[in-house]
């Protein structure tokens, strides 16, 4: 099943993984960015059809890289890449401190998006 989702659901999701925390969007074309993003067909010219892992590595590495928040980012990241897997019927369980690892990677070493898949692909239940 594909998903696919729209600053709204950003937005539900941001308000879940941060409830009452006065962190309001500032860069709501991030969030524009990452819809389109994870959206696209043709993430390479090898693979037309992406999977759910690709789609959430996409969201995932524009909100660390963009970052939409004045802060959190990574919590936010971390929150909709979890919701977008588990919602697209592929959940994800990571061993401990994995993902909070591969985002500062991301966030540190412009980890490819490629990489980023993989490594959900290989926490898929």
């Amino acid at each position: 099943m594909t998903l696919y989702i729209d600053v709204p659901w950003l937005l539900d999701v941001q308000d879940a993984a941060l409830g009452n925390d006065d962190v309001s969007v500032t860069d709501y074309s991030a969030l524009v960015a990452a819809v389109a993003r994870h959206r696209t067909r043709m993430p390479t010219l090898a693979t037309s059809n992406p999977d759910a892992a690709w789609r959430a590595a996409a969201l995932l590495h524009t909100i660390v890289r963009l970052e939409p928040l004045p802060h959190r980012n990574s919590l936010f990241a971390a929150f909709v890449t979890g919701q977008y897997m588990e919602q697209s019927g592929e959940g994800i369980d990571p061993p401990y401190g994995a993902l909070s690892d591969l985002i500062r990677k991301v966030r540190e070493s412009r980890l490819a998006i490629y990489a980023i898949s993989d490594a959900l692909r290989s926490w898929r239940l």
